[in-house]
């Protein structure tokens, strides 16, 4: 029987990630990993809590300090190609990601693709609750992706992915050079020459409602830095 993970990357996160996770576990078909950096509100203590009843469902891996988003993912990655998973799919922990579009992004995966995203911007912009500023940037942001590096993915900052097992196994999780927002883009420019069929999924994105954005100025610059970054190894290799 084929299986999935989605990998759930979390630093303090206590207030939604009960929630999530239960949302997620209807479906039995998924499995989950937390990989929690230390997050000093207790959120990891949440999650061991929870495995005492959905033990073989729910995983959690534990670092030792906070190093990105793209650090955790790759923890995560590299867990799940350890235990055999062949569908992994990472997302956020505040519910701006809604569990039950992972049944549908899962069933193409099952088909022919070996990526799909979850996509804000494949019909239209469906976002909820962002300021009209934080809409624009993160909108711009995909069109100067696309600009520079002319990977004609719609959403290529996009956080709701899935993968294949063949996919993940293609990638040299050393040669990943950034950790925050720029981790999505890099992923999805490297698999995209790799010349993998991918899908993109319209979703609706929902603004947290509890907790803090990580979300700062310093990762929107290394993202957009990071752009130009890919496209010049890109020429040159």
């Amino acid at each position: 029987m084929e299986k999935v993970l989605v990998i759930i990357p979390t630093y303090n996160e206590v207030e939604n990630i009960k929630k999530v996770i239960e949302m997620i576990l209807k479906d039995k078909a998924f499995n989950i990993l937390v990989v929690d950096d230390s997050s000093p509100d207790g959120t990891a203590n949440m999650v061991l809590e929870l495995m005492k009843t959905r033990s073989k469902h729910l995983f959690l891996e534990q670092r030792v300090r906070k190093e990105g988003l793209g650090k955790a993912y790759i923890h995560g990655f590299m867990w799940a190609l350890e235990n055999k998973y062949d569908f992994i799919f990472e997302m956020d922990a505040d519910l701006s990601h809604d569990p039950k579009e992972l049944a549908p992004m899962l069933a193409y995966l099952k088909s022919d693709f070996d990526l799909v995203i979850g996509s804000r911007y494949i019909k239209g912009i469906n976002v909820v609750n962002w300021p009209l500023s934080r809409i624009l940037l993160s909108y711009m942001a995909s069109l100067y992706v696309r600009w520079i590096t002319f990977m004609p993915i719609k959403d290529p900052t996009a956080g709701f992915v899935g993968y294949t097992r063949a996919v993940l196994e293609q990638l040299d999780f050393k040669k990943i050079k950034f950790v925050g927002y720029a981790f999505q883009i890099e992923m999805k420019f490297k698999i995209w020459k790799k010349g993998f069929k991918y899908k993109e999924h319209p979703i609706v994105f929902t603004n947290r409602v509890l907790g803090v954005s990580k979300m700062n100025g310093k990762i929107i610059w290394e993202a957009l830095s990071a752009v130009l970054i890919l496209r010049i190894r890109s020429i040159f290799n």
